[in-house]
């Protein structure tokens, strides 16, 4: 059974209302950026946060009237979850959610505000999807898969209806892929109204499932990736012929990557992206030939992010752009020149954020201490500056990479 473009507008219709139509911008910035003319579809502003609304609700709207009534059991790292339980609660349906043990706590705690009874096993989405399809075949509840469904295949291709009825002339779709569901409903419903137009998926390294297929290679799968709701090693069986016929390339991405494009989009969109969300910008700054100079559509698929986590990829942001560094400034152990060397910082307009005075780990001289200074500047050319005030100063002053 495959997905035809009557199934794409048929979801269209039945879930109108029920999910958010969300805005697709066009970025000046990051076009001036990328040199590609971005079109961002906020997907991240859904409900629970994430496109999976879309097919979710439209395979629960199909369900007859026994399957109701015995209840749905769901398999996801997160996305799929909060969406299955929030409108399975709307519908008054039960739902089991199967999740990996080491989902965000965001998510979880989201998946069962919403009623849902969730079960957390396995290191990884394939370790839960094992035991979420014995436990449905054995409580006798219907599977809401999160991507390898017709229905839900057909309920994210709305997220194409939406962006080409905002941006008509848009070139090429940038979408993340994990199990394939999103891209290749998309693709069904934007090739089906612009032939010409191009698609592109987006995969983590670490997991690169669907690039290998496309590209005849062996997957060599990593243990984590920050862009956990595209972790999938198996994509699915109805998905992956789909992305062969109707998806131009499947393009891999780095962690840190996703991390830049992370922040970008909070600085820049002032916008919240999960690591999956962000991975379509990823995309455009890691692969700038590919997209400069075209129309993009690019999917922001999700913004459920741990804010724990979220906090320390701005700080990790902040030090790549050189606005959080590190100093190492060596002195004279007298009284008053640790005085001097942060009069000096101060007179250079550098904000202190930590300090670490060291006297006996160091190969200096007794009555010479080394201190490390963390700063706060405006990048690196005021880094620059910084380290010459200091040796204008008298202080031998270096930057500490890592």
């Amino acid at each position: 059974m495959t997905v035809a473009f009557a199934d794409v507008r048929a979801a269209a219709a039945a879930i109108a209302g029920q999910v958010v139509e969300t805005p697709c911008l066009h970025s000046r910035t990051l076009s001036a950026i990328t040199g590609a003319e971005v079109w961002l579809k906020f997907e991240n502003l859904q409900f629970t946060g994430a496109f999976k609304e879309r097919g979710a609700l439209n395979k629960l709207l199909a369900l007859d009237p026994a399957q109701r009534s015995a209840g749905v059991l769901a398999v996801s790292a997160g996305n799929h979850a909060q969406a299955v339980a929030y409108h399975a609660q709307r519908l008054g349906i039960r739902a089991v959610i199967y999740m990996p043990r080491f989902t965000p706590h965001v998510k979880t705690e989201s998946t069962r505000a919403f009623g849902a009874e969730v079960v957390l096993t396995g290191d990884t989405f394939d370790d839960a999807r094992r035991a979420g399809l014995a436990a449905a075949a054995a409580r006798g509840l219907t599977l809401v898969h999160p991507y390898d469904d017709p229905r839900v295949i057909a309920g994210q291709g709305t997220i194409a209806l939406e962006m080409l009825a905002a941006a008509p002339r848009l070139e090429l779709l940038v979408v993340p892929v994990g199990g394939g569901g999103m891209i290749a409903g998309m693709a069904v419903a934007a090739r089906t109204l612009r032939p010409d137009i191009e698609l592109i998926g987006v995969e983590t390294r670490a997991f690169p499932a669907v690039h290998c297929a496309l590209h005849g290679t062996t997957p060599v799968f990593g243990t984590s990736t920050i862009a956990e709701g595209i972790a999938v090693k198996e994509p699915g069986a109805l998905t992956l012929p789909l992305i062969r016929q109707l998806v131009a390339d499947v393009v891999l991405v780095d962690d840190g990557d996703i991390e830049q494009a992370i922040v970008q989009l909070l600085e820049i969109e002032k916008t919240v992206a999960e690591g999956a969300g962000a991975a379509g910008l990823a995309a455009l700054l890691r692969h700038p030939d590919r997209f400069r100079g075209r129309r993009v559509g690019v999917v922001l698929c999700g913004g459920n992010i741990d804010p724990r986590v979220l906090s320390d990829i701005i700080e990790r942001g902040l030090v790549r752009s050189g606005r959080l560094a590190r100093l190492r400034v060596e002195m004279r152990d007298l009284p008053g020149a640790l005085a001097r060397v942060t009069a000096c910082l101060a007179e250079a307009n550098a904000n202190i954020e930590e300090v670490h005075h060291q006297r006996a780990f160091t190969d200096l001289p007794v009555l010479s201490a080394e201190v490390e200074f963390v700063l706060q500047t405006r990048g690196p050319a005021h880094v620059r500056e910084i380290v010459e005030a200091l040796a204008s100063a008298g202080f031998a002053a270096e930057v500490v990479a890592e």
